[in-house]
């Protein structure tokens, strides 16, 4: 029996099995659309490092059993989201992966967004966009546990592998976004300062500035707040929910 999810700023669901397929992009108003590249091209003069790669839109999100929970999911490109600014348009919900990484006393790890970003010193998990399969691969549990190591590993240099990596809960946030929140093995505050640092350094030797320019550790939701600069809606219930599972 299936069960439509409470509405958008309810708690984490959390979540044993995702069930996936693939749902055609539903139909868009000339208009809509004119409106949608005029807000994409203003929104790419003011940030030219914006760019209309494919991405996966969330289609539906339904309950189907105790932790079990239904994902339909679309290809867009990112200027779908500019949709959000259009009066009167509707845009698909965005679909991310992130990862709670605990060091081995029970804290977790937040990164900061660099200035240069279109969130600059947002505080969040790593984590980024789901990308659509390629070249007849399937988006399912084993690739979007990919694609959370490969962000893990690209933001803040830790190489977990892809089977070490839990499902944990998923969230749901500011314009209905999906979060599927993965939980990484523990590991030593050392070894995630150093792992961070020599990413950060391998990006700036190559002439770019990394993603995320710090990180933090915490304990709690007080000491998340104790971070100055706006953080994304999700993480308090996560880091809460994280604090309160010890």
């Amino acid at each position: 029996m299936t069960e439509t999810l409470p509405p958008v700023g309810t708690d984490l669901f959390e979540v044993e099995r995702l069930l996936l397929a693939e749902a055609a992009e539903p139909p868009l108003a000339p208009k809509d659309a004119e409106a949608r590249d005029r807000v994409w091209d203003t929104a790419v003069r003011a940030n030219p490092t914006l760019f209309d790669g494919p991405v996966v839109a969330c289609g539906g999100l339904e309950r189907v059993g105790p932790r079990s929970l239904r994902l339909s999911w679309v290809r867009v490109t990112y200027r779908h989201y500019a949709l959000r600014r259009v009066p009167g348009a509707t845009a698909l919900p965005s679909l991310f992966v992130n990862v709670v990484q605990p060091t081995d006393d029970g804290r977790v790890l937040v990164a900061r967004m660099s200035p240069w970003t279109a969130a600059p010193g947002r505080w969040q998990l790593p984590g980024g966009s789901v990308e659509p399969p390629q070249g007849g691969a399937v988006l399912d549990e084993s690739a979007l546990a990919g694609q959370a190591a490969q962000e893990l590993g690209e933001e803040v240099g830790v190489g977990t592998a892809a089977e070490d990596l839990r499902l944990w809960v998923v969230t749901r946030g500011e314009n209905g976004s999906i979060g599927l929140t993965y939980l990484a093995p523990a590991l030593p505050e050392a070894s995630l300062r150093a792992d961070f640092a020599a990413v950060a350094a391998a990006e700036r030797a190559q002439g770019r500035e990394p993603e995320l320019d710090g990180i933090a550790l915490v304990r709690s939701p007080d000491e998340l707040a104790g971070l100055a600069g706006p953080h994304a809606d999700y993480l308090e219930p996560v880091v809460r929910r994280f604090s309160g599972s010890r």
